[in-house]
C-alpha cells in the first residue's frame, strides 16, 4: 500500500496541536487536523529520516471529542488563520491535553512527578482575550486592507472578518478598522494594530512608520469617538507610544480581592486573559502561604502583579526585573497602592544572576518566580550551587537561607522542567504540587504553576 493511504492511529497531541501517530514501521508522523483516537490518512508535506509531517485528508474513525469550529476562518484551508489550532476539540479535553503535556514534560526533561496535581484553572473559552497584536497590510492589486492574525505556517496576513476568542466588541471592530485604514494617507506604512483592553477602555496601538498627516488624525480622532476606543500611537519601539488624545489616560487592570489598581501602558506585558489572571494570581499567593512577619522575593515582578497582593501580608516583598524602566513603574504602582513601606524594587539581569548576588540580596522566606519563556536557568542554578556548597545549612557563615517554598509560574512547559531538575535533584527541594492554567484556550500555549518545598 502507497504511504499515503495507510491508515495511521493518532495516539497524542503535541505542542503544536498535531496529531502524532507512528506508520507500521515505527516512524513518527505529525499529523494537523488529528486528534487522538482517530485513523487517518495523511497528505505528507515533510519527510525526514525519523519523522514525517502532513494533514489529514480522510478519517476512518472520528474522536468523539471532535467538535465543529465556530470560527469560519479556522481551518486546514487556504488562508485559514493561524491564530488557533484547537478550536476543533471539545473545550475541557483541550485543557487535559495541556495537562498531559506538563506532566510529560516534568518526566521527560525533569526526571520527577509532582506529588499532587492541582485542578486546572480555566474560564470562558471564547471571547477571552483582552490584549492582540494584528498585522495590517495594504493589499494594492485588490484595494483593501487585511487586519488579523497571519495564516497557518505563513508569513501572509489571514483575510480575517470576525474573531471569536477576542471579545466581541473588538471583533466587531475588524471591518470598521479595515474601511477606516482604507482611507488613510499612510495606509502602506502601517504594519500593525496592538489592541489591549483595561477595566471598561479599549485601546487600540497604531504602529506607523511615518508620522501621520493632520488629516490621518482627524480621522483616527472620528474612529475613536464613534467606536469608544483610544487611539495610541507607536512611530517607533513600544517606549515611543503616547495618546492620540492627551486627555487620555493610562489604562488599569484591577484586582478587586486585594484592593489592587494596576495602570499599565497598551504596550506594558500583562496577562492575555484578565479574568484567568485574577484567578492565577489568588492561587499563587495562596499556594505560598505567606505569613505576616515574613520577607518574599518576587523575580521577574513585571509591573507588580503578584508583588503587590503578596505586600498585602508579608512584611516585605523584594520585586526585582530586569529594567530600571519598569521597576520604577512598580515602586509607582505600589505608591498608588498605599504599599511603598511593604515593597522594595530592583533592576537585576536576572539571565545571568549567580549564587554570589542571590546570598547578597538577602534571605527570604518565600520566593515567587514568574519567567518569560526563556524560563529561569540562572536562578534555579544559583539554588543548586548553594545547596551542593551547603551554604543554606549554615547561615551564620553567609547569613543567608534557602526559602522554604518557591511557587514558579511558567508560560513554557519545557523550561519549567528544565528549571525543576535542578530545584529537585540539585538544590534540594520537591515538587509538591503542580498544574494547568488555561489562559489561551483554543492554542497549544501551556500556562502552568508548581509548588517547590524544601526536603
Amino acid at each position: 500500500m502507497a504511504p499515503q493511504e495507510e491508515w495511521i492511529a493518532v495516539e497524542s497531541l503535541d505542542l503544536e496541536g498535531q496529531g502524532v501517530g507512528h506508520r507500521a514501521d515505527g516512524k513518527v508522523v505529525f499529523i494537523e487536523g488529528a486528534l487522538p483516537g482517530e485513523r487517518v490518512q495523511v497528505q505528507i508535506a515533510r519527510r525526514k529520516n525519523q519523522w514525517e509531517q502532513g494533514h489529514a485528508t480522510a478519517w476512518s474513525r472520528e474522536s468523539a471529542l471532535r467538535v465543529p469550529a465556530r470560527c469560519p476562518h479556522f481551518g486546514l484551508h487556504a488562508g485559514a488563520c493561524g491564530g488557533c489550532k484547537m478550536q476543533h476539540l471539545e473545550a475541557g479535553a483541550q485543557v487535559a491535553v495541556k495537562q498531559r503535556a506538563l506532566e510529560d514534560n516534568l518526566a521527560h526533561l525533569g526526571k520527577l512527578s509532582p506529588e499532587r496535581v492541582l485542578r486546572a484553572i480555566e474560564g470562558p473559552a471564547w471571547g477571552y482575550r483582552d490584549r492582540a497584536r494584528l498585522s495590517v497590510r495594504f493589499v494594492a492589486k485588490k484595494g483593501e486592507v487585511l487586519i488579523g492574525f497571519h495564516e497557518r505556517k505563513s508569513r501572509y496576513i489571514a483575510d480575517m472578518r470576525e474573531c471569536h476568542v477576542l471579545a466581541a466588541d473588538v471583533s466587531a471592530l475588524l471591518v470598521p478598522l479595515r474601511r477606516l485604514i482604507e482611507h488613510l494617507d499612510q495606509r502602506d506604512r502601517l504594519p500593525q494594530i496592538e489592541l489591549a483592553r483595561g477595566d471598561g477602555v479599549t485601546a487600540l496601538v497604531l504602529r506607523h512608520l511615518e508620522p501621520l498627516s493632520a488629516a490621518d488624525r482627524v480621522r483616527l480622532g472620528e474612529f475613536a469617538q464613534v467606536h469608544a476606543v483610544q487611539w495610541w500611537l507607536q512611530p517607533a519601539g513600544p517606549d515611543s507610544v503616547q495618546p492620540l488624545n492627551p486627555a487620555d489616560a493610562t489604562l488599569a487592570y484591577r484586582l478587586p480581592e486585594y484592593g489592587i489598581t494596576m495602570p499599565f501602558k497598551p504596550t506594558d506585558f500583562t496577562q492575555v486573559n484578565a479574568g484567568i489572571n485574577r484567578v492565577l494570581v489568588d492561587r499563587a499567593v495562596r499556594l505560598l502561604g505567606v505569613q505576616a512577619a515574613e520577607r518574599v522575593i518576587d523575580w521577574f515582578c513585571g509591573l507588580g502583579n503578584f508583588t503587590l497582593p503578596l505586600a498585602r501580608t508579608a512584611s516585605q516583598v523584594l520585586g526585582i526585573e530586569g529594567s530600571a524602566t519598569l521597576v520604577q513603574r512598580a515602586r509607582d504602582n505600589a505608591a498608588l497602592n498605599g504599599l511603598s513601606g511593604r515593597t522594595v524594587f530592583e533592576a537585576r539581569n536576572l539571565f545571568e544572576i549567580d549564587a554570589e548576588a542571590v546570598v547578597a540580596l538577602g534571605s527570604a522566606h518565600r520566593w515567587l518566580i514568574d519567567p518569560p519563556r526563556e524560563g529561569a536557568f540562572a536562578l534555579a542554578k544559583a539554588l543548586a550551587d548553594l545547596h551542593q556548597a551547603g551554604l543554606e545549612s549554615t547561615p551564620s557563615a553567609t547569613g543567608w537561607t534557602a526559602p522554604q517554598r518557591i511557587v514558579y509560574v511558567s508560560c513554557n512547559p519545557a523550561t519549567l522542567a528544565r528549571d525543576a531538575g535542578l530545584l529537585v535533584h540539585q538544590a534540594g527541594y520537591r515538587c509538591s504540587a503542580a498544574g494547568v492554567v488555561n489562559m489561551f484556550p483554543h492554542t497549544a500555549h501551556v500556562e502552568s504553576i508548581a509548588v517547590f518545598d524544601r526536603t
